[in-house]
């Protein structure tokens, strides 16, 4: 088991897949409290890149949507979510960017890609 503080310590021990929303939930808190770290341990970040193993493989059986494009996925994101184009400036760093992106006259890059992963709570391989 990797050592970690038992603040980000899960109830059930050691992470093990996920088995049911209330788990999944759980998984993310805790990853959400490591990502907002400054300066995780080596320990921590190995605790988390478990996590985002076990999350990516429970949202792909669960939450996949199937043959959507990143474009697709976004929008279908901004739907959910009331969100308009400046809604997302702090993601991509100005309204210009947010609407090349939209109209698809820029692709998504990693750093967007991780922000937006981190704002709606997703695995990123969902804009891939």
């Amino acid at each position: 088991m990797i050592a970690v503080s038992d603040r980000y310590a899960l109830e059930v021990g050691s992470p093990t897949p996920i088995a049911s929303e209330r788990q999944h939930a759980e998984y993310l808190s805790v990853l959400d409290k490591l990502a907002r770290k400054e300066n995780p341990t080596r320990e921590e970040e190995k605790y988390a890149e478990v996590l985002v193993t076990l999350i990516e493989a429970y949202e792909e059986n669960h939450y996949s949507i199937p043959d959507a494009s990143p474009l697709e996925v976004l929008r279908t994101l901004m739907d959910a979510n009331a969100l308009r184009q400046k809604d997302l400036v702090p993601i991509f760093g100005s309204e210009s960017i947010v609407s090349e992106v939209l109209n698809k006259k820029r692709a998504l890059n990693k750093t967007h890609i991780e922000k937006l992963s981190k704002r709606f709570r997703i695995s990123p391989a969902v804009f891939f």
